[in-house]
């Protein structure tokens, strides 16, 4: 047991290494931190979604941004999709593939961020979320884990991170990205909250 958890870190720490080895990739996720910046100081929303684990981090990442993070602060506006009612009502009705996008029709305005998820890179439901998003004039940021050419054009901000031939390598770099755009807009918003060089 314990190769196979010394070999488990060994791969997740691999692919953290290749995400920091990608000055391309580490360029997006400081351009979607800046573009969520933006978002907030508009007074605007971030929508955030996606599917099983993916959808656990959407999720996540909202609650950290009305709740808190590392510290107490104002509460920033973020909704993760994850309504059951609605979910489950549009499934049934329109079909899966329009449950985000259905959402987003609804509730999204234009100044608002759509923060989807998709480890896979080809997830309909996310396609059409990003699609209703640009047609409400909404800025979208896509965390995949294969590179997608449909969503990387519905994309304000394209972040991809592959971490292996397994979604669950993705969906631990997916986090730690989740993680610093999080607090890249605490450092703006709320510098005292690192003043002390945290």
């Amino acid at each position: 047991m314990k190769q196979h958890i010394n070999a488990s870190l060994v791969e997740a720490q691999q692919s953290l290494n290749a995400l920091l080895a990608n000055p391309a990739a580490l360029d997006t996720i400081e351009q979607a931190g800046q573009l969520l910046i933006d978002v907030f100081q508009r007074k605007g929303r971030v929508y955030s979604c996606g599917n099983g684990g993916s959808m656990c981090d959407a999720m996540h990442f909202a609650e950290e941004l009305t709740g808190r993070y590392r510290l107490d602060r104002a509460a920033l506006g973020a909704t993760a999709i994850s309504d059951a009612g609605h979910l489950t009502c549009v499934g049934n009705d329109h079909g899966y593939e329009q449950v985000f996008s259905r959402y987003i029709e609804g509730h999204g305005r234009a100044g608002d961020c759509l923060l989807a998820l998709s480890t896979s890179g080809t997830s309909k439901n996310i396609i059409r979320a990003a699609q209703a998003a640009q047609a409400q004039g909404m800025s979208v940021i896509i965390l995949s884990g294969k590179r997608s050419e449909v969503l990387e054009a519905l994309s304000s901000v394209y972040i991809c991170t592959p971490g292996g031939k397994f979604a669950d390598r993705v969906q631990e770099l997916h986090i730690k990205v989740l993680h610093i755009l999080i607090e890249l807009v605490e450092r703006h918003f709320f510098p005292e909250n690192y003043a002390d060089g945290q």
